[in-house]
């Protein structure tokens, strides 16, 4: 049997989400703390990656069982095998074929940004205190959603089938203390919104001109756009799926 998993995490402490070589990462504790459960070897499989540092509100994977599971107490017994900084939230059945990665429709990012220092957002945003026009960004974002080539995005030396990404929601807020920039799409390439979001705050301090960055888009060269935005104020904050997968 299959299982999603809806995982929130702080990533300050991992190298990110995938296993790696003597680095410490999300899926590797979860992993561990599966097994230790299910007293078998068994790994978790995600929606995709996350960078070093870079948080999730919610990350899903899925795992296999081979008999069904009580769901709230596996997740009690999941949750207090991992460490302070993971969390399961929520357990679910799925279809036997049912994949994060694969099934996934659509996935959210959010990157938060803090104007003044603030002890208790430290690692969570990003602390930017210059005035940027907010105007000029949201005309930005009305063109980087009617793109589909975001090469000049991506991390280079990414090995992708294609650079093409269908933007659903792309917004920028602004409160009196804060700054979130938030967008969905079917895909993203690896840097990709943090890529983004530095080119959008090269745009709102007049740097960089909306004509400036439809070259930059059409180029295709990552050293063109923008530098990337720090990783502690970026989430994962959504994954959707067909509603048919789910089980229960």
């Amino acid at each position: 049997m299959r299982y999603f998993l809806d995982i929130a995490y702080r990533g300050t402490a991992f190298h990110g989400w995938q296993i790696q070589p003597n680095a410490i990462t999300v899926q590797e504790e979860i992993n561990r703390a599966l097994s230790t459960l299910l007293q078998v070897n068994t790994e978790c499989l995600g929606s995709g990656r996350t960078d070093a540092g870079v948080h999730a509100s919610q990350q899903i994977a899925h795992f296999d069982v081979k008999q069904k599971l009580d769901s709230d107490q596996f997740q009690y017994k999941l949750n207090a095998l991992l460490p302070h900084d993971i969390s399961i939230q929520r357990i679910r059945l799925v279809k036997d074929e049912a994949h994060a990665r694969f099934d996934a429709v659509s996935r959210s990012y959010q990157y938060h940004m803090h104007k003044h220092k603030n002890p208790f957002k430290t690692g969570l945003s990003y602390l930017f205190s210059r005035p940027v026009d907010v105007e000029r960004i949201r005309e930005a974002t009305e063109l980087i959603k009617s793109w589909e080539n975001f090469q000049a995005f991506s991390k280079v030396h990414t090995d992708v089938k294609t650079f093409n990404c269908t933007i659903h929601h792309i917004d920028w807020s602004e409160s009196n203390d804060s700054h979130v920039f938030s967008v969905s799409a079917n895909r993203f390439l690896r840097g990709m919104v943090r890529a983004m979001v530095g080119t959008l705050l090269e745009i709102g301090q007049n740097k960089m001109s909306l004509t400036d960055l439809e070259l930059v888009l059409k180029s295709g060269v990552r050293s063109n756009a923008g530098r990337s935005a720090p990783p502690e104020g970026l989430f994962l904050s959504a994954v959707e799926y067909p509603k048919d997968i789910y089980l229960d």
